[in-house]
């Protein structure tokens, strides 16, 4: 098997692990504040954005150095810290004893982790170029399919005992899925003569192009559209339904929803960006999930929720995957990891703010209207995608013989 192949398919293994361990506990965090004595109603909607964007603060400075890093001493090596350190992080979380505790550990996950960064830039420096959309379509799916049975068993495990005990096994799962990386990857071949750049110098590529930097643009702004609504997503189950009895199965298996679909729709989306257009299928991912988000606010019981996160599932698929692997199409090997360390560094910023802006939102405004807010940024995210980003990969064979004149 190709060694591009090998790492692809362990990589798949290995983040499958770590996302399905992560993902039995992110939608339930609003329940487990309040677990720390935060009851209030108001206290606990401030908490969960201030809490969900704990992690954000820090990977948004440190994801581009660990980039830079990975350039310079291997790609292998920051897979190993990232989910290692996301073992140490998550089961600090689990002895937190208030949730003052919570916000910092979720701070230093975010400062030694970033998995899905690393594990992405050692997949796609070793992939050629006419597959990447198809590995980095490929690789989303372990992303997707991990959120799609940890949500699931993290409801039943927490139902059956207790929100700390999610934590602890997400740990262990974490050390499982490093060791497998430490015995099964192999590090890509280094190009000998490719120089090595700062974090500075790319800084300066990323905002000196045009097309880099608007795809940087819209993978903020489609994240904040992503995350704005996600710190009140239990809560906002729990108040379209009626009793509590397994109130986290149900929300586990509401939001996994979302995942099945993604996993079904991202390989879809990775091959057709192989083929089709860039702009038209980001467009119409954008304006799908758009449609999805609105959706939510109309729903009034819970078991409407499942088809509507079906269709959001379609489309987000399509989103994060797309931009990825155009950005991954369109610039250097030497360039590989730095540059999707600041790509990555947007998207942890969007993390950051969506959770924030939903805390200042929810001052004003009802929790299900989040949701119709969360469509409306992605119609104007669409539209401004469709004036302002130029559609280069339809010209990709000549970018792979002359890439200059489409970097500027």
């Amino acid at each position: 098997m190709e060694i591009w192949r090998k790492n692809l398919y362990s990589i798949w293994i290995s983040q499958f692990v770590a996302m399905a361990g992560m993902s039995m506990v992110i939608p339930f965090l609003p329940f487990y504040i309040r677990e720390l004595g935060i009851t209030d109603l108001h206290e606990l909607e401030f908490w969960s954005g201030i809490v969900f964007s704990g992690p954000f603060i820090l990977s948004f400075i440190l994801t581009p150095v660990w980039g830079m890093l990975g350039d310079r001493f291997g790609k292998k090596t920051m897979v190993l810290r990232a989910i290692f350190g996301l073992a140490v992080s998550q089961l600090l979380i689990g002895f937190s004893a208030d949730v003052y505790q919570l916000f910092i550990f979720r701070m230093i996950q975010g400062g030694i982790s970033g998995f899905i960064a690393s594990s992405l830039a050692l997949v796609s420096s070793g992939t050629p170029k006419e597959k990447s959309g198809y590995a980095i379509g490929i690789l989303q799916t372990s992303i997707s399919s991990g959120t799609v049975i940890g949500p699931f068993i993290g409801g039943i495990i927490s139902d059956m005992t207790s929100y700390r005990t999610v934590f602890f096994i997400t740990s262990a799962m974490c050390i499982v899925s490093g060791m497998l990386v430490m015995l099964i990857v192999k590090e890509p071949p280094k190009q000998e003569s490719a120089k090595l750049y700062t974090l500075k110098e790319n800084y300066r590529y990323v905002f000196s192009k045009s097309f880099l930097l608007m795809s940087m643009l819209s993978i903020l702004f489609l994240q904040i559209s992503i995350t704005v609504a996600q710190p009140v997503f239990a809560l906002f189950v729990e108040s379209i339904t009626t009793g509590t009895e397994y109130l986290s199965t149900l929300t586990g298996a509401i939001f996994a929803t979302l995942g099945v679909f993604s996993v079904i729709s991202s390989p879809w989306w990775g091959k057709r960006n192989d083929t089709k257009s860039f702009k038209k299928n980001i467009i119409i991912a954008v304006s799908g999930a758009g449609v999805a988000y609105c959706l939510h606010s109309l729903i009034f019981n819970p078991f409407m929720m499942f088809p509507v996160r079906a269709l959001l599932g379609l489309f987000v698929g399509g989103i994060i995957p797309v931009l990825y692997a155009n950005i991954n199409k369109n610039i250097d090997d030497s360039r590989k990891s730095g540059v999707m360390g600041i790509a990555s560094s947007f998207t942890l910023l969007g993390n950051l703010l969506g959770p924030l802006i939903c805390t200042a939102l929810l001052i004003k405004i009802e929790i299900r209207y989040i949701f119709l807010i969360a469509g409306i940024m992605m119609f104007v995210n669409a539209f401004l995608i469709y004036v302002k980003v130029k559609d280069i990969p339809e010209r990709k064979e000549t970018f792979l013989k002359n890439p200059e004149p489409f970097n500027k």
